[in-house]
């Protein structure tokens, strides 16, 4: 039985793909501080005999992180600062949690003679792109947010391990997630105002802020698939769905839900917050060449977002 390090293992993204990976057969050791991810979301996992799960802070135990990295066969680094909005708060945030833990990371799985990555990045490294949307191997604009060029960096250091010794590493470039166990962003933060005050909403931003999101069961699938169909040392990846929606689009999805009809008091910047990219759509068809292909569209994972919420 195969044995991988899952890190960020019970968050939102990373404890789904724990329940897959067991599903799959895999033997699976689970990492996390439980700083934005939680215990609950690894209810079931834990019930499983082939998965063992240490709470673990990457950033401050490098020793104890090389030890659980002994007899594996390969890494998913979903382990991150993942909330963009308060990057300017804290600089080194960042940094620290996203860029020094994967440098650290990289070290350990040599140090263990583990030459298997696969990387969670994100679109953010695009920054505000011209090409829309956006390929791969599209040109890199100026860095808009620190959580971006923290991610950006990641991926240049597994890049770098790639060439000098010999790691096959699979980076994988998200839009915004949505569905079961979500966690952050701004789904759950209109669903926070609107179960406080049903009447009215204040958003971020004029609300014509065009996304794409992706339900975390797809995200997971194309995780799946893309790495197992990898014939090369290095792949990347854009993951997200062939359609966009603005932000007053998604407003009224959850209303909808709630069944709710507030007075909505938008700002007048066309970005939420400082790093905001207004227009995040990323080009999918690299990822659909082998044969990966997204069940749900952005309004049904949304809508399944709030149901979860209204239950969690």
């Amino acid at each position: 039985m195969e044995r991988v390090v899952v890190t960020g293992a019970s968050g939102f993204v990373g404890s789904t793909l724990v329940d897959r990976l067991l599903l799959e057969g895999f033997e699976v050791v689970g990492l996390d501080n439980h700083n934005t991810g939680t215990p609950n979301n690894l209810i079931s996992a834990l019930k499983d005999k082939n998965f063992t799960f240490h709470k673990i802070d990457l950033k401050n135990e490098i020793r104890t992180l090389s030890r659980h990295l002994k007899n594996t066969q390969r890494v998913f680094h979903l382990s991150a600062n993942a909330d963009v909005r308060f990057g300017a708060e804290n600089p080194f945030r960042d940094f620290q949690q996203n860029t020094q833990v994967t440098m650290d990371l990289l070290a350990c799985m040599r140090e263990n003679d583990v030459k298997e990555v696969v990387f969670a990045s994100t679109g953010s490294i695009y920054g505000e792109s011209n090409c829309i949307p956006t390929p791969e191997d599209a040109p890199f604009p100026i860095q808009t947010s620190l959580y971006g060029a923290s991610k950006l960096a990641c991926e240049g250091l597994i890049q770098a391990f790639s060439s000098t010794y010999g790691f096959k590493s699979t980076i994988f470039r998200f839009v915004s997630i949505l569905g079961p166990r979500y966690s952050h962003g701004h789904v759950i933060d209109f669903f926070r105002q609107l179960t406080a005050n049903p009447k009215e909403l204040k958003v971020l931003g004029n609300g014509f802020q065009t996304k794409s999101y992706l339900h975390v069961e797809d995200c997971v699938q194309g995780i799946i698939q893309g790495h197992s169909s990898q014939e090369t040392n290095l792949e990347i990846f854009n993951l997200g769905l062939n359609e966009t929606c603005t932000v007053r689009d998604s407003i009224a999805w959850i209303c909808n839900e709630m069944n709710l009809n507030p007075k909505v008091i938008y700002g007048t910047d066309p970005r939420g917050w400082i790093g905001d990219n207004p227009h995040i759509h990323l080009e999918t068809s690299k990822i659909k060449g082998i044969g990966w292909e997204p069940k749900y569209s952005i309004k049904e994972s949304i809508c399944s977002t709030i149901e979860y919420l209204k239950g969690n």
